[in-house]
Order: C-alpha cells, then sequence, then structure tokens
C-alpha cells in the first residue's frame, strides 16, 4: 500500500524546501522527494551565493514578492541561529535608456523603495576600483545584498523536518497521477499518495509535466572566482550588476579566500539534461567574464580560484511559472524561475502551501500563470 500524505511535493531545491518549511509549519503533513539532497550542487540552488533586491527592472508586481520574503529570510536566520543574509547593498550601472536603470526607478518610485541615483564622480571617489561606461548612470540600493544559498536552502529543510516533514532524498520520480481526487506518485523504490501535489522540480519540471509541453528551456550557466587583494565584503563593497553592451554581468565582493564570484547573467547554452551535462569550464564563457573584469574591474587578478555550475530553466518571457494544473486542480506547479527567482522562495513557498491549504492566496502571484502563453 502506498504511503499517504496530506501533501507531497517533488523537487527539493529551493521552492520545495520553502513549500516544505510553510506546510510542515502549519502542521501539514508533507513529503519532500528528490534523487539528491538539499543544498546539493546539480540544480540552481547552489553556488554559494545570491543577489537580493528589491527595486526590480524584471517587472514591478515582484516588488511585492520580495518585500514579503526580507523577513522570512531575517526569521529563518534566527530560527537557524545562522546568518542566511547580509545585506551590503547593490550598484547597478547601466545606461540611461537602457533595460535596467529606467524600470529600476520606475519601480522605486511605484513601491516608495530607496534607491539612490549616485553621482559618477561619488561614485568613483567611493569605489575608485570599478571602471565605469562612458554616459552610463549608477543606482545604489543599500537594502540589498547577498542570500547564502546553500545555507538557505539546508534552513529550510531543517525546520521542516523539525516540525514534522519528511525527505525523501534518495528516490527517483518515475510518475505521478491523479488518483481518487488526489495524486499517486511512484518512485523507483515505493508508492506515495496525497491529496495534493507540489511540483517544483527546477530543471525537470518540464519533464515532469510533459503533458503540458511547457515553454520552459534550460540552459547552462558558469560562476566563477578570481583572486582578488580588492573589492572585499569587509571593506564596503558592494555586489554589482552591470548591463553593458555585450550582455549582463553580476557578481559578489570577496566573501573568503577565493576572491570575488562573477558570471553572466544573459546567454547560456541550452542543456537536454542536466544529469548528462558537461558541467567542466566553457573557455568561452571564461573569456567573456574574463574581457569584463578587464574593463570594468581592473584590480581583480585573472587568476581562477573556483568554479560552478548552475542551470537557469527559463520562460519566454522570463517570469515565473505559480499555478494550478489546469486539468488537475489538485496539482500546483512552481518553476520557470530563469534564473532570478531564489530570492523570492520563502514568499513562493508560503503562496503554495496557501494554495494547498486554503485554495487562496493573498500574495499577488496572478501575473505568473499558465495562462499568458496561451
Amino acid at each position: 500500500m502506498p504511503q499517504n500524505y496530506d501533501v507531497i511535493v517533488i523537487g527539493t531545491g529551493g521552492v520545495g524546501c520553502a513549500a516544505l518549511y510553510q506546510l510542515a509549519s502549519r502542521g501539514v503533513n508533507v513529503l519532500g522527494i528528490d534523487r539528491f539532497p538539499p543544498g546539493h550542487d546539480r540544480g540552481s540552488s547552489h553556488g554559494h551565493t545570491r543577489i537580493i533586491r528589491q527595486a526590480y527592472f524584471e517587472h514591478d508586481n515582484y516588488v511585492p514578492l520580495v518585500l514579503r520574503a526580507y523577513p522570512q529570510w531575517h526569521e529563518l536566520s534566527d530560527l537557524v541561529g545562522e546568518q542566511l543574509i547580509r545585506q551590503n547593498g547593490i550598484i547597478e550601472i547601466g545606461a540611461a535608456d537602457g533595460t535596467i536603470i529606467p524600470p529600476i526607478l520606475a519601480s522605486a518610485k511605484q513601491h516608495n523603495l530607496k534607491v539612490d541615483h549616485v553621482d559618477r564622480k561619488d561614485f568613483l571617489n567611493r569605489y575608485s576600483d570599478f571602471v565605469l561606461p562612458d554616459g552610463c548612470e549608477i543606482v545604489f540600493e543599500g537594502s540589498a545584498g547577498i542570500l547564502f544559498v546553500e545555507r538557505c536552502v539546508r534552513a529550510m529543510a531543517a525546520i521542516a523536518t523539525s516540525r514534522g516533514a519528511e525527505i525523501v532524498s534518495d528516490e527517483s520520480v518515475r510518475d505521478w497521477k491523479p488518483d481518487n481526487n488526489g495524486v499517486l506518485v511512484t518512485t523507483e523504490k515505493k508508492q506515495y499518495q496525497a491529496k495534493t501535489l507540489i511540483l517544483s522540480a527546477g530543471a525537470w519540471l518540464q519533464s515532469s509535466l510533459s503533458d503540458l509541453q511547457l515553454p520552459l528551456t534550460v540552459v547552462r550557466k558558469h560562476l566563477h572566482w578570481y583572486a582578488s587583494d580588492a573589492y572585499h565584503i569587509d571593506d564596503g563593497t558592494p555586489t554589482f550588476f552591470y548591463e553593458t553592451a555585450e550582455g549582463y554581468f553580476y557578481g559578489f565582493p570577496a566573501l573568503d579566500s577565493r576572491g570575488i564570484k562573477v558570471g553572466e547573467h544573459s546567454g547560456g547554452v541550452h542543456v537536454q539534461d542536466p544529469l548528462e551535462d558537461d558541467r567542466s569550464v566553457d573557455p568561452l564563457d571564461r573569456q567573456r567574464v574574463e574581457a569584463f573584469l578587464t574593463e570594468h574591474i581592473p584590480r581583480c587578478s585573472l587568476t581562477a580560484t573556483d568554479h560552478a555550475v548552475c542551470y537557469y530553466t527559463r520562460t519566454p518571457d522570463e517570469h515565473f511559472i505559480v499555478d494550478r494544473h489546469p486539468m488537475h486542480s489538485q496539482v500546483l506547479i512552481c518553476g520557470g524561475l530563469s534564473g532570478h527567482g531564489f530570492k523570492f522562495t520563502p514568499s513562493l513557498g508560503e503562496a503554495l502551501a496557501d494554495l494547498a491549504t486554503t485554495d487562496h492566496t493573498d500574495l499577488p502571484i496572478e501575473f505568473l500563470r499558465l495562462s499568458r502563453f496561451e
């Protein structure tokens, strides 16, 4: 006989562990299933750090979701007694009429967020190690900063299990199907039954929903660390995001002996199956990142100290999917975070827990529904 639960969560990355934490905190009998343990390095929720910011250039409807996530990250930090978030600010640099600066300022104005226009001379006086493109504008958001991603995922998993959730970390899901107004999940080892299923399988979401043919693309993204005597977080260096003619580049100040971390947000190589993917250094990707460093952050050496790979699961508009399955209302879907979703995971977990237990959430997720692709 299958083991029975109120809710089953498939995928225990950032979103899945957030949903487990929220549901267990409400006394729900919940099971999480994944082939890997929380905080693993084979999907999206890893790589030491992620940026968190409020004035959202991607879409201002994200702002209420991230504002909800901030106190949740601090609460999680307090619960586990570990620093999960560090608000060292972010500088964002781009053309005055470009893709990022105008919507950042519009978002800040609409939601009354503190974002400062920074004079070029003042910026260079304060951050003399950075080089600015001609004609760019600079904004600074002091409330932004860093999430320590593996710590965050493991913290949510730990709190969830301490509050009664079960997590199975060595089983691959073979199939799921509707069953007597619930769901039956079959893994390589056994079967599980629940009233509600949450699919948060990241780069494997599309294969979990082959009947829907979701418009998802998985791309490989490289993370690079370089030795540097400058740009250390203890010297007040913020995180950074550059819009350049060559693409979008982001980075973190040095947090440890590996130095600064830099990656390209734009681009990426399409991947069919992350489990079979080549995760070694891509010379062309490294060349693009090092060209960015040479031009904009020249005091950073080009001595590589570490490298990692993560995966973006992109939708066509690069907005998330948070919705019910159109044919099976007992199945909730969350994915397509498109490389900018980790900061939201506590609020996304809350929304999923709301929908699983009450059929309603007050969080503003309407713009993330599947119907926009019809």
